[in-house]
């Protein structure tokens, strides 16, 4: 169907361009998984950690368990009583128990307390 004089150039043609499918198909990782359907992409878990001292009430309730208004007790709360000196200090607010503290603790930063210095917690 071809002319003999063309097949030698159609036949290289397809071999460099096989070779290129090839070459990008080991670099974006082949059958090892490294291709991502992009109908249905992974799904990715991005950690959500706050510091307690500092939060504002939209933070805070995002934690698991911890709504608006018990958001607003823990600010109320850190007023009142000055910075939680550690995740169990929590505990102190009005609605919050040990569930709720086990639910929230890995989304909790480590404490860090910004006084003044000299001044004592």
């Amino acid at each position: 169907m071809l002319p003999a004089r063309s097949q030698p150039l159609i036949a290289t043609a397809l071999t460099i361009g096989l070779v290129a499918a090839a070459i990008w198909m080991a670099r974006a990782g082949g059958f090892s998984g490294g291709l991502v359907e992009h109908d249905h992409p992974p799904r990715v878990a991005i950690p959500f950690t706050l510091d307690i001292n500092s939060a504002e009430a939209a933070e805070l309730s995002q934690l698991p368990g911890v709504g608006p208004a018990l958001a607003r007790r823990v600010i109320d709360h850190r007023q009142a009583h000055g910075p939680f000196l550690t995740p169990e200090a929590i505990l102190d607010v009005p609605g919050i128990g040990e569930a709720t503290l086990d639910r929230i603790r890995p989304h909790l930063r480590p404490l860090t307390l910004n006084l003044a210095p000299g001044a004592a917690p």
